[in-house]
């Protein structure tokens, strides 16, 4: 089998972005805080990526639902995150441990432990990055966010919510 090889000025001059540990766009999010890594504007909006973290004994994650129009990944990087699959249980995910949650997948999560949790969460297509956006302008910092406001948030993405 033969491979066509390429010179560099050959090649198309798209540019590699690096978000250092420090970087990208710190949130406060509720009781607890997400980085937005990429929000989709260096991949035409086919990835989005976030680091949220989660405050020990957060025993309310969001309502629980489903997304129609993206799917959703969760790496979970320190701590636990309990994932509850409505109809199915709880999944505690530790650290190094990977849930993917296609479009019509009911689910939500939360920290009911004893430490701090963090995953990185993707987003494809990355429009929900916004979703995260939104939150942060209706909700308070330090203070949980209601009900009410992440069912507002979630309509305006393509999220629906189980009763």
């Amino acid at each position: 089998m033969s491979f066509r090889t390429f010179k560099l000025d050959e090649c198309p001059n798209t540019p590699v972005t690096v978000v250092e540990r420090e970087n990208g766009e710190w949130l406060p999010l509720g009781l607890g805080k997400i980085r937005i890594l990429e929000n989709g504007s260096n991949t035409d909006n086919r990835l989005g990526m976030a680091e949220l973290y989660i405050p020990a004994n957060a025993q309310r994650g969001p309502p629980p639902h489903w997304h129609m129009m993206h799917d959703e990944t969760f790496y979970v990087s320190e701590g636990t995150v309990r994932f509850n699959i409505p109809g199915k249980g709880d999944v505690d995910a530790k650290t190094g441990d990977y849930v993917v949650v296609p479009p019509g997948a009911p689910h939500t999560f939360s920290n009911p432990f004893d430490k701090e949790a963090r995953f990185i969460c993707t987003f494809t297509p990355a429009f929900y990055a916004n979703y995260f956006l939104l939150l942060n302008k209706v909700s308070e910092e330090g203070k949980p966010i209601t009900r009410e406001q992440s069912l507002d948030a979630m309509s305006r993405y393509a999220t629906l919510v189980l009763q």
